[in-house]
């Protein structure tokens, strides 16, 4: 919580960090609360970055706010964003390798903090930065901040409208997958959220991108992709493999299963599963949670797919 964040040095240090990213993007400004108005509260939210072999690689705090409270058709209208699938980011990695192209990967940082608002809206003052003579005052938002219900859509609006202004393509099938044909080379860009990895036939195109994006919002250049939404990324002069070791590991683990012993096949052949009416009762909670990490499992492992399906048949 936040008396404990403010005892630690590494978690003030990262507050301080994320309070000096949304006053350098012009975030906000200190105003009164107009008649009429409710002010939406707001609360610090710390994470573990962790990189691939599960070490952490840094600390970060986020200001969220308490979107739960914004009211429909006040607060937010439209709140729909794209993500990339899954489904893409293979397909991207499958064109990569077929071609013999490097993957490359960025994160934006503080992303939602750059999407424009079009609605009025106003925030408590965060603690531990509660302005001094100031505290009846609230904050009117100029930017998006996390939680904000609408906060996805207005960092997706403003980042679509600026991959259009640099002659990018928008896939009409896939929102989140742009390319940029430039010369006869090609340049293909794909986002989820906040992290975008990238490919093509010519690497001064990367230069070129990277720099246009860093001109334009704070970039952390990654590098060649290896770790990509829970998915690990091996590329190699032979091909491109990717796991989800680490991931699995983690599920064994949750689910209390870390001493199983292995098997050759997900399922028996002809196997035919049905409801075991005299046998001790399943937590419904629980059971749903194992067979939704099952499936983003699949991602690297489509020899488990049919087997989850079954299983999934009785959620």
């Amino acid at each position: 919580n936040f008396q404990e964040a403010m005892e630690e040095k590494t978690w003030r240090n990262a507050m301080d960090e994320e309070i000096k990213a949304i006053q350098k993007n012009d975030t906000w400004e200190l105003a009164s609360l107009p008649n009429g108005h409710k002010a939406i509260g707001v609360k610090w939210v710390y994470q573990a970055k962790k990189n691939s072999k599960g070490e952490i690689e840094r600390y970060k705090a986020r200001l969220v706010a308490n979107g739960y409270s914004q009211r429909a058709g006040i607060d937010y209208d439209e709140v729909f964003a794209p993500v990339a699938r899954l489904e893409t980011i293979r397909l991207i990695i499958l064109l990569a390798a077929q071609n013999n192209w490097r993957i490359h990967q960025m994160d934006v940082k503080s992303a939602f903090l750059n999407g424009d608002l079009e609605e009025e809206v106003y925030i408590e003052q965060p603690q531990g930065y509660i302005v001094e003579g100031e505290e009846n005052k609230v904050l009117r938002l100029k930017k998006a901040l996390y939680g904000l219900k609408q906060a996805p859509r207005a960092w997706n609006t403003r980042i679509d409208k600026y991959f259009k202004e640099k002659n990018f393509i928008k896939c009409p099938y896939e929102h989140a997958l742009y390319i940029k044909i430039q010369n006869g080379d090609i340049l293909i860009a794909c986002l989820y959220v906040d992290d975008l990895i990238f490919t093509g036939n010519n690497p001064s195109m990367f230069e070129e991108f990277k720099m246009m994006m860093t001109k334009e919002f704070e970039m952390t250049d990654i590098g060649l992709m290896s770790y990509y939404l829970g998915i690990e990324v091996k590329q190699e002069d032979n091909g491109i493999f990717i796991t989800q070791e680490g991931y699995a590991k983690e599920i064994l683990k949750k689910f209390k299963m870390d001493d199983s012993n292995p098997v050759s096949t997900p399922i028996e052949c002809g196997a035919k599963l049905s409801k075991h009416e005299e046998g001790e009762g399943v937590d419904p909670t629980l059971f749903k949670s194992l067979v939704g990490s099952l499936r983003y499992l699949t991602c690297t492992r489509p020899d488990i797919l049919y087997a989850v399906g079954v299983v999934s048949r009785y959620m």
